[in-house]
Order: C-alpha cells, then structure tokens, then sequence
C-alpha cells in the first residue's frame, strides 16, 4: 500500500488518481500507524515551505516522516514535499528549518532573469541517475513544473535530474529510499506515470 501524507497541504486527489490509473493502490491518509505500515509513503505539497512545515508539526507528522526514512521505507516528495525533505528554505526572506534528510537548501528563482516567476509549464531533464524513479525514463523528456523556489542539493551525488530555466537547478534527487521530485508526475503525462510506477515498484 501506498500512502499519501495528508497534512492539509498539496495536490493529494490527483495523485492518489494517478497511482489508480497505473494499477496500484493508494490511500490519502493521516493516519501516523497507517503511514508507519504502508509499503511506500508520499510526501506532497504546494504553496509556502513555511505554512507546511509548520503543518507537519501541529499535525505530528514531522516525527512520523523521520521514521519512515529511518525504517527504509522509499519516501516521494513532490514539488514542496521534495523542499522540505531539505535542511532549509529562504523562503520570506529568512531561514526556515526543513526535514533535514537529505543536505542543501532551497532558495527562490533571481527575479532579473528575465523569464516570469513562478517557472511554470513543461521543460526537459537532464537524467543523471539513469536509474531507480527514471529507470526506463528518456533523457530529454518533458515533465510539467510549478515553482518560484528551487533545491540546491549540497551533494552532487544525491542529485538524480537536474533543468534549466534561467539558471541550472535540481529537478530531482534520490539518495537510498528518499526521493523527490520538484515536477508534478501526476500532470506530467506518460513520462510522470512512468515516474509514479518506477516508485511503485522500488
């Protein structure tokens, strides 16, 4: 079973959609023993890093997600859920304290680039681990984006696929059973639900 963190933050109906439509059961839960059990855990999220964090912590979810990656129970952050995975986001201008499983911070897009911000439609990846959530996953392929900030993962060899827009950022990283990913897999397309089975199956 599959479980998808229900914190009152994210895209959760889409997600849970998508893991139905490729044939594997997924339950939208916020439930800690349920989400301790599961096989696999989803951690989602949109808008503020600062608003989820702080709803991780009044919902008790925050000791909860800690245990899961100590089990080794493969854990997805998508989009938000893959910044807070993060030591830290300067999101409103000062620090804000992340999960801290995995090293490196998140900082929002420089504004002088001269492209809008938020980065917001389909842009390509470059794959750097051809394995594990891209096992099977063209390089060069299309995912669909939506965000004003981006991870900057302090070790190279975490980073899975990295995009470009304006500047290099981190699209996706993979160290043992925690995973993320900044795109939604669940608009991406035939490329996203490829993603979506690959963890399904890790």
């Amino acid at each position: 079973m599959i479980a998808i963190i229900d914190y009152g933050v994210g895209n959760l109906a889409s997600v849970n959609k998508a893991f139905s439509f490729i044939g594997y059961d997924s339950k939208i839960s916020s439930d800690h023993g349920e989400i301790l059990a599961a096989d696999k855990v989803v951690l989602p999220g949109v808008g503020a890093f600062a608003d989820a964090m702080e709803s991780l912590d009044k919902t008790g979810m925050i000791s909860v997600i800690k245990q899961v990656a100590q089990k080794g129970t493969p854990l997805l952050g998508i989009c938000l859920g893959m910044q807070l995975l993060f030591d830290y986001s300067t999101e409103g201008g000062e620090k804000v304290e992340g999960l801290g499983l995995l090293k490196g911070s998140v900082n929002q897009f420089p504004l002088d680039m001269g492209l809008k911000v938020p980065h917001m439609g389909w842009n390509s990846l470059d794959i750097r681990q051809n394995k594990g959530i891209f096992s099977g996953v063209r390089q060069n392929s299309y995912v669909y984006f939506v965000h004003s900030y981006f991870v900057t993962a302090e070790n190279t060899s975490d980073v899975a696929a990295v995009c470009k827009y304006g500047i290099g950022f981190d699209a996706a990283v993979c160290k043992g059973n925690i995973m993320g990913v900044q795109f939604h897999p669940e608009k991406s397309g035939d490329v996203g639900l490829e993603i979506l089975k690959n963890f399904a199956l890790a």
